[in-house]
């Protein structure tokens, strides 16, 4: 029986994926792990070194307008709100979005799928001229060559997190996105990561109740940014048209077994309380389940320069493919 190469991050509803108790029809599971599992991503954009990868939504289609052979399908293992990324210098002065026009705002790369998603918020919902920001990197895009000239790089080895706190920057994403991790992802970069700022150090939320103007804002617009989606050597798929469905039908039988022991997402609380913030699904599968939050990210993409004006703008042509009920 033939194998599949699998890199998956550490997600409890996909774990029988990589047990092989989610079987693919015809196959089987090899599971290799690379911690991070960001460090994977560079490695499946650039050599296409596994056979199905987790990947940044927004690097995948960058991935494909560059010509890259990788498909993939309508899975995403993650979801977040992003109302919550945005942390102020002390004495930045910033206490509305628009404060944040013509300032300097830490991220760890430009293309970062986070990076993204809060541009767009704050473009779309508050008015903010982005282009007018100078966004400050630590690290490489999976792709490069797309970087607009307002980026600058970091290139004295600090974190974005130290030129936070000293206000050497006025603003940052925080977690894997900026300040809790120093530069690119490497073995041990969570055990080197640079602390999170703390209201005590003087870093404050740009949006205090930031989880409640993130329901607010899927409410109205039932855009619920996309993470972790699930690419695929084209090669495959086209050596076996039917392989897009049959990974699709396993990770949804894997959520489902998941559910079965740990009900209500009591396994990762976060996504708990996503679902109920939300009233369903806090990771639902499939292309129609997906479609503003998927619209959402390729329109935030042209229009932060990531894509072309021209690239695909039918859904349908981002994936294999295949038989995607929602899920």
């Amino acid at each position: 029986m033939d194998k599949l190469t699998v890199v998956l991050g550490d997600f409890p509803h996909a774990q029988a994926v990589l047990d092989g108790e989610a079987e693919i029809d015809g196959l089987l599971v090899d599971p290799v792990e690379v911690k991070p599992v960001i460090g994977a991503y560079r490695r499946m954009i650039r050599d296409l070194e596994f056979d199905v990868c987790e990947l940044a939504p927004v690097s995948y289609l960058m991935a494909r307008q560059e010509g890259i052979a990788l498909t993939a399908i309508p899975v995403f293992l993650n979801r977040r709100f992003h109302h919550g990324d945005v942390q102020c210098a002390a004495n930045s002065g910033i206490r509305v979005p628009r404060d944040l026009e013509g300032r300097r705002i830490g991220v760890r790369a430009y293309s970062v799928s986070t990076g993204v998603w809060v541009r767009g918020v704050l473009r779309d919902q508050y008015g903010v001229d982005i282009d007018t920001i100078t966004w400050v990197v630590d690290d490489d895009d999976h792709i490069e060559g797309r970087v607009p000239a307002n980026v600058e790089r970091v290139t004295d080895g600090r974190s974005l997190g130290e030129l936070l706190r000293t206000g050497e920057i006025d603003a940052a994403l925080t977690g894997n996105a900026g300040t809790g991790r120093a530069g690119a992802p490497k073995a041990g970069w969570a055990a080197t990561a640079a602390p999170e700022p703390t209201i005590d150090e003087g870093p404050y939320p740009l949006f205090p109740e930031a989880g409640t103007l993130a329901v607010d804002h899927y409410l109205r617009t039932g855009v619920y940014p996309l993470h972790s989606l699930i690419s695929v050597r084209t090669e495959l798929v086209e050596r076996d048209p039917g392989l897009p469905t049959k990974l699709y039908a396993a990770f949804a039988e894997s959520k489902r077994r998941h559910l079965a022991v740990a009900p209500g997402w009591s396994a990762v609380p976060r996504l708990g309380r996503q679902g109920r913030a939300i009233g369903g699904d806090p990771v639902p599968y499939g292309i129609t389940a997906n479609e503003p939050s998927l619209n959402a990210m390729v329109r935030f993409a042209k229009d932060q320069g990531l894509l072309d004006a021209d690239f695909p703008a039918g859904l349908t042509s981002l994936f294999a493919e295949g038989d995607y009920p929602d899920a």
